[in-house]
């Protein structure tokens, strides 16, 4: 894997001797003195360009280099509206994924003025800590992960390409921009969260049709739709074609259904296990209420004799890991 170039990031601050100062424990940037009528808020600052002032002495925290780079006045405008500046002004540390104003811009028209709105606050939460992850990690770190588990709880996934690095599609543009709690990397879009659960997850997906229907007909579709977390591994329909003739046919048969449960709680853990958990165990226990065991061999990682082949398919109550095969208990 190729090493990243880490990008020097200059902070655009205040070019005057009161940039940056705050008054009544708010960020100002203007060169005038400190009055109450000169308070900026965070959502409506705009910083001057210019070095940092000579006499500054440590780092600033994330919300406020973001304020004063001046390129993220959206990402800091629905800081505030989801009421997390203060956790990021915290002690952290947290690595943030930042986007841009022109990353903002991205998005279909208005939605970025529906997620400033109160009625959505939990919405833009939950985009916003999407792009934080819990410790600090840099640029020489990011490249040999292949993803990373954020603060709203699902896993953002890491490529790196000829050297360019992504985080779910989005380029990373400036890296190790180094502040008090934390340092942050400059991003192209706008990354969000998957917002469906499990059972739409595996609808939409189109490759699970003989799954959805065994779920409809073990009476299991609220279940895993509810809030969970939950761990899937999902037989495909290839999967279900590889049972002897009749065997789906004769489960999906009303009589049959306690033995259609039994199978497909057998495929399902009650907690979120990731690829990176996957592989240091040895086995996991079932909703069903036995164990799988899990291997991790040349061939790849097995769930008692089912192959994975893909893993970390996100969603809003858990994740899906893909298998080749029906595992039965």
């Amino acid at each position: 894997m190729k090493k990243l170039i880490a990008l020097t990031a200059v902070a655009m601050l205040a070019s005057t001797a009161n940039a940056g100062k705050k008054c009544n424990g708010t960020v100002i940037l203007t060169s005038k003195p400190c009055q109450q009528s000169q308070v900026t808020s965070i959502t409506t600052a705009h910083p001057a360009a210019g070095p940092v002032a000579a006499h500054s002495a440590a780092k600033p925290d994330i919300v406020d280099t973001a304020v004063g780079a001046g390129s993220f006045k959206t990402l800091v405008a629905a800081v505030q509206a989801a009421g997390l500046v203060d956790t990021l002004k915290g002690t952290g540390p947290f690595t943030v994924f930042a986007p841009t104003d022109e990353a903002f811009a991205k998005l279909p028209k208005g939605t970025v003025e529906s997620l400033l709105k109160p009625e959505n606050k939990a919405k833009l939460q939950a985009i916003l800590t999407y792009h934080v992850v819990a410790g600090k990690v840099m640029a020489a770190d990011v490249v040999k992960l292949s993803g990373a588990k954020t603060v709203q709880g699902q896993q953002v996934d890491i490529k790196v390409t000829n050297g360019k690095v992504t985080v779910d599609g989005a380029n990373v543009l400036k890296t190790d921009i180094e502040t008090s709690n934390g340092v942050i990397h400059v991003i192209d879009s706008v990354i969000s969260p998957a917002d469906k659960d499990i059972f739409d997850t595996a609808v939409e997906a189109g490759s699970f049709k003989t799954l959805v229907a065994a779920v409809k007909a073990a009476g299991l579709v609220e279940t895993l739709k509810s809030e969970g977390p939950f761990t899937v591994f999902a037989p495909t329909d290839d999967a279900f074609a590889k049972l002897p003739e009749g065997t789906v046919a004769n489960l999906l048969k009303p009589e049959n259904k306690d033995e259609l449960v039994a199978i497909l709680t057998y495929h399902v853990v009650a907690s979120k296990v990731l690829a990176s958990d996957v592989v240091k165990i040895s086995s996991a226990k079932t909703v069903n209420g036995k164990s799988a065991s899990v291997k991790v061999n040349d061939a790849g990682v097995m769930i008692d004799s089912a192959k994975v082949i893909a893993t970390e398919i996100e969603t809003s109550n858990g994740v899906i890991h893909v298998v080749d095969s029906v595992i039965l208990p």
